[in-house]
């Protein structure tokens, strides 16, 4: 059922959003390096390596440079295009292909780079194994402004190896858990909500079971966590 859910979604995502690819992706043809697409391996359902399509927002070699596959807030590898592209996610919308091919889902735990998973515990890292990949799920929602809580850190990526990440795989592994066709439609609602109302923590609400941030988090996270 969620299979031809995200086939049937995935296509109607592809014709509604064609008025809105169809000039990002000449502006980004005449802008920046005149990359469109953004290809990155990333780790898939059963630890397989797939490729995830992006629209480019980043310098090509932006891997080798400064943080590597970790992104902060107003950082100087990303285009001035990209910037509005990836606070609306309009940067993601590439992977409805992704979703097609059947190498992700609309909903489950996005796909991690190889550095970023090895940063999940390994109880995280079996139960993320087990499901396909999400264009969007409970720890993107969550962590909607994951860049802007690494930027405020003194130490952005030991804060991200060691507090978002172990509290992410949790996260994910919560979802992988209560896998069920109404979680899914739920949570395709809160990341639409999501988008026009960041601050709400309407995920806390609707999914009061979830594991509670760690105090490092606690008032940075989507509405200030549990009870916002």
């Amino acid at each position: 059922m969620q299979r031809f859910l995200d086939i049937f979604l995935a296509v109607i995502a592809l014709l509604l959003f064609a008025p809105i690819l169809i000039p990002v992706m000449i502006i980004l043809r005449l802008t920046g390096e005149g990359e469109i697409f953004y290809r990155q391996e990333r780790v898939g359902r059963a630890g397989s390596p797939f490729m995830v399509y992006k629209f480019a927002t980043m310098l090509k070699n932006s891997p080798s440079l400064g943080t590597g596959t970790v992104t902060l807030k107003n950082d100087p590898r990303v285009l001035p295009l990209g910037r509005m592209l990836r606070k609306t996610k309009l940067n993601e919308l590439p992977q409805l292909l992704n979703i097609l091919n059947g190498t992700m889902s609309i909903i489950g735990p996005r796909p991690q780079t190889r550095r970023c998973f090895d940063a999940y515990p390994l109880n995280s890292q079996h139960a993320i194994g087990t499901v396909p990949p999400g264009l969007s799920g409970i720890g993107s929602i969550v962590f909607r402004d994951e860049e802007e809580i690494m930027h405020a850190s003194i130490d952005p990526e030991y804060f991200y190896d060691h507090v978002i990440m172990p509290y992410k795989g949790l996260l994910e592994q919560w979802y992988v858990e209560h896998r069920t066709i109404k979680t899914y439609i739920i949570s395709i609602i809160l990341t639409i909500l999501t988008v026009f109302f960041p601050r709400s923590g309407f995920i806390w609400r609707i999914f009061p079971t979830l594991p509670k941030p760690p105090v490092e988090l606690l008032e940075k996270i989507n509405g200030c966590g549990p009870g916002a």
